[in-house]
């Protein structure tokens, strides 16, 4: 324990000491004996003080000893003894360490350094006052000296310094000029030149908007009569025509999808140009997805006398979480273009695991085939916007250029990239890396999920469900109209929205069908106004998406889902389907 040293050993050897002083004294030295008495008993009133702190502490009394520290530090500070001062500082601070106050601990032992410090300080500068008087002098003389010495000098070197200064200036002045003229040329130049670039930035940023809007327009209106002769060559299919006209129904069928796949494409490309492309990421079943994909090209397979495989690595995850609507779009372009340019050949639709780890897994797709191949230098050219690689090939074989360009694109969403391996005469293949992220899957299926996975039932379910279809233009409407009455539905026909919304106050429907570009009353409009009076009954956004409209924009106006025209039959039936189920569950 500290201080230790002041124990009551010392207190009797001081009580001891203090007789024989006395003893010793003469008469005449009785002024210096009563001063001394006066220290001693100073000296003994502080030690007594101490060693009762000290002994408190050391007994676990820390209230006590508290007291008793700061008493002796008051103590020594009134009669400036500056030992038990520091002393009692000293003993404070360990008191408050024992107890875990360091932040009081700390304060008291800075205390007690600083006097200690100041002490110290004031007997060096007492030392050092002794000896200034005897250097003063000769230190004066010595400066006095080094101060001519360096007069002199400073006058010489002042002198050249002076010519120097005023050459350098002379100089600086002179490049000073010539650079703020040539500084002020460069400004105009420069300032021009922005004013131009400037001017040409905003036209072609206006132009672009321009370009923008009449490729949204245009594609957009392109979509409804595509609408009608996909969905009209659909229903001819269905009516059991005779073998000639299935030819003729085939062909307008491919002609609808081929107008539809070139629409697809110039909206996609300014979509991704656009920056308006977003992932809508789920769970999908990878073997069912993959063969409905291959199953989708077997008429176009046949036509070229194509044998289409798909192979799937076993240890790829039956399940994978992602944006399967891009990944689908990536894989129709590479497979149309394998099978486009393959004759009498074989191409490979290969999905295999590069990495399997907990919650991700690195997935490869690769699409090869036995066709004519690309010549290496055109190999980096093909992606580019409508370019088909060497001249003859956009003259042997039909296409836009566009399907390449936005393969490498949309894989930019998936931090991936293409890459190609091609022998001329030989074949291709196409392949990327896509890395899926697994979060965790809900166990079980609910009523709903068991529904949906089982068609079959699909036909009873809408025996006699009624629809209202609200939509302006004639020919849709009696598509739509027909389409519905093939699976049993009950249909009421509307022109615009405030028909539609007279219709759906009137009578209970089950579901609603609801353009969104029609007069008096668009379909937003109309559609706010039915879910006010019935907020629980089903609204579908039948429309052709444009650059500028997106899914969620029509769920938050108050629709349960979006069916882009136009679209896949079957894929409208699953649609309502899905949407009926989950209505009434």
């Amino acid at each position: 324990m500290l201080f230790v040293e002041s124990s009551q050993a010392e207190v009797s050897q001081q009580k001891d000491w203090i007789p024989k002083q006395h003893e010793q004294a003469a008469p005449s030295n009785q002024a210096a004996i009563k001063q001394e008495k006066k220290e001693d008993s100073l000296h003994n009133a502080l030690l007594v003080k101490f060693n009762k702190a000290l002994f408190n502490f050391n007994q676990g009394n820390i209230a006590n000893a508290v007291e008793y520290s700061l008493k002796l530090k008051g103590y020594a500070r009134d009669n400036a003894n500056l030992d038990y001062e520091i002393k009692a500082l000293k003993l404070l601070s360990e008191i408050h360490a024992s107890q875990n106050n360091y932040k009081k601990a700390l304060r008291y032992r800075q205390e007690a350094d600083s006097i200690l410090n100041n002490t110290v300080n004031l007997d060096i500068s007492q030392h050092w006052a002794s000896n200034a008087a005897f250097n003063t002098a000769y230190n004066k003389l010595q400066e006095e000296k080094t101060a001519q010495e360096k007069k002199l000098k400073f006058n010489q070197l002042a002198v050249v310094l002076s010519v120097l200064l005023i050459s350098i200036l002379s100089l600086f002045t002179l490049a000073l000029y010539k650079n703020n003229r040539l500084r002020a040329g460069v400004n105009n130049l420069l300032k021009t030149k922005n004013n131009e670039l400037l001017a040409a930035k905003m036209k072609a940023e206006k132009a672009n908007e321009v370009k923008d809007q009449f490729l949204s327009t245009i594609t957009h209106e392109l979509r409804t009569p595509i609408y009608a002769i996909n969905g009209f060559a659909y229903l001819l299919k269905q009516e059991n025509p005779r073998p000639e006209q299935l030819e003729h129904i085939k062909a307008l069928n491919y002609s609808g999808e081929h107008l539809l796949s070139l629409v697809n494409n110039i909206l996609d490309l300014n979509k991704l140009a656009a920056g308006k492309v977003t992932k809508t990421e789920s769970f999908f079943e990878v073997k069912s997805v993959m063969e409905e994909l291959t199953y989708s090209f077997k008429n176009a397979a046949e036509a070229n006398a194509v044998t289409l495989h798909l192979e799937i690595d076993e240890k790829v995850p039956s399940k994978l979480f992602g944006d399967i609507l891009k990944l689908k779009q990536i894989l129709i372009n590479l497979l149309s273009n394998a099978i486009k340019f393959t004759e009498n050949g074989e191409v490979w639709l290969s999905i295999t695991c590069l990495n399997l780890e907990t919650n991700r897994s690195k997935i490869r797709f690769s699409i090869r085939d036995t066709g004519r191949g690309i010549k290496e230098e055109f190999q980096q050219k093909i992606f580019d916007n409508f370019h088909q690689g060497e001249s003859s090939t956009s003259s042997n074989y039909r296409g836009t250029g566009l399907g390449l360009p936005i393969v490498k694109s949309l894989l930019e969403f998936f931090d991936s990239e293409i890459n190609l391996e091609s022998t001329f005469g030989e074949g291709s293949t196409f392949y990327f890396d896509i890395v899926f992220h697994q979060p965790k899957e809900e166990n079980g299926k609910n009523q709903i999920q068991v529904a949906l996975d089982d068609p079959r039932s699909m036909d009873e379910f809408f025996k006699g469900k009624k629809v209202l279809i609200a939509e302006d233009n004639i020919i849709n409407l009696k598509l739509t109209n027909k389409i519905l009455l093939r699976r049993g539905f009950e249909t009421d026909l509307v022109k615009n929205g405030l028909e539609a919304i007279n219709k759906a106050v009137e009578k209970d429907y089950d579901l609603i069908l609801m353009d969104i570009n029609m007069p008096i009353l668009d379909g937003i409009q109309a559609t706010i106004e039915i879910k006010s009076h019935k907020p629980k009954l089903p609204i579908i956004a039948l429309t052709a998406v444009s650059l500028d409209e997106s899914s969620e924009k029509y769920i938050k106006q108050g629709f349960v889902a979006v069916i882009p025209k136009p679209y896949k039959t079957e894929m409208f039936y699953q649609k309502i389907y899905e949407v009926l189920l989950r209505s009434q569950a």
